[in-house]
């Protein structure tokens, strides 16, 4: 099976009836011609041309360039999506990488798209009628990518006025299919949320866990950085600590490290009777400190990284701008 290549139009898909009228796929990141550049050479001068941007975003483009110039070959076919009529134009590469000087018209959007490969349009795809995974798969933000095997065959099988594939072969329903979708990204963006509060250093991680106590309607008192006496953070309803609940809590951040039962034992010793305790712990606990704390006759709860990133996504709307400033997140809504 012939490789088959997303390449998007620009930022909402402004190059679409460009790449139309010229039957081409272009991209336009203004490195000059690369007709004799290696992979070595285009990583360079990416890094030349754009010196300010990060390690990251430089690596990402200078994959796409590479691949539009050295892995994508004719006789492949290439796609490219228009939002507007939610359909994929489908085609097939039919020229090697060149540089063209057609798109300089310097006033008009598409000025400077001048790496090229001339396309022969095939037809068009609509997007309902492709299976929810080549619609997950198609969903990838990447300017320039390469379509599995899988989804390849169910756009040319709709392109084809064949059976789509979810037909051909049976599956899921598209409910459980995107069910099953739904649960992955929610899964992955649990994990993204860990990242993110595991690269907070210990200083930032007591501020995060305060801020989560604010948004849960408590008001805190952070301790300055030094020895905190057996507590990070004391939050209690007046933020004096003169009315009850007063809960201290201790914060240590230490990813690959399990707390264990003297350290509870340490924690329990400078709460009073009528206190509250968090311990919170990057690492998680130990058995024997999971016990500790069960058999305390001061109520202490532990906290690990999981249950800190529940509490963070069922109150982030209530936090503070210092608190998500720390963890920036945003929302994404899902259809029922």
């Amino acid at each position: 099976m012939k490789n088959m290549w997303m390449v998007r139009a620009g930022k909402d898909a402004f190059l679409i009836d460009e790449f139309k009228k010229r039957n081409i796929v272009a991209l336009g990141w203004g490195l000059g011609d690369l007709q004799d550049k290696s992979v070595d050479d285009i990583k360079r001068i990416m890094q030349e041309t754009y010196p300010d941007e990060s390690k990251y975003t430089l690596g990402i483009a200078s994959s796409q360039v590479i691949k539009f110039r050295h892995m994508i070959k004719k006789g492949d076919y290439v796609l490219s999506y228009n939002p507007s009529s939610r359909k994929y134009m489908v085609g097939e590469i039919t020229s090697d990488y060149y540089y063209s000087t057609d798109m300089e018209d310097e006033d008009k959007d598409y000025c400077g798209h001048n790496d090229t490969r001339d396309v022969k349009w095939l037809g068009e795809v609509s997007r309902d009628k492709l299976s929810v995974s080549t619609k997950n798969t198609l969903g990838a933000i990447s300017t320039l990518f390469n379509i599995n095997d899988e989804a390849e065959e169910d756009i040319l099988n709709v392109l084809n006025n064949k059976k789509p594939i979810t037909e051909e072969y049976g599956g899921e329903s598209e409910h459980e299919d995107v069910s099953i979708l739904k649960e992955d990204i929610k899964d992955k963006s649990i994990e993204f949320i860990k990242d993110k509060v595991n690269k907070l250093d210990p200083y930032e991680m007591q501020d995060l866990v305060a801020g989560l106590l604010r948004a849960m309607g408590y008001k805190t008192i952070v301790s300055p950085r030094g020895a905190d006496r057996g507590r990070d953070i004391m939050a209690s309803p007046d933020g004096l600590g003169l009315e009850d609940p007063v809960i201290l809590v201790e914060v240590k951040h230490r990813p690959n490290t399990s707390m264990g039962s003297q350290a509870i034992r340490s924690f329990k010793g400078a709460l009073k009777k009528t206190n509250r305790g968090i311990y919170f712990s990057t690492g998680g606990f130990t058995t024997d400190a999971k016990y500790e704390a069960e058999r305390s006759e001061i109520p202490i709860i532990l906290m690990d990284l999981d249950i800190l990133v529940k509490f963070i996504i069922q109150y982030y709307d209530n936090f503070d701008n210092d608190a998500r400033s720390l963890i920036p997140l945003t929302k994404i809504y899902w259809p029922i």
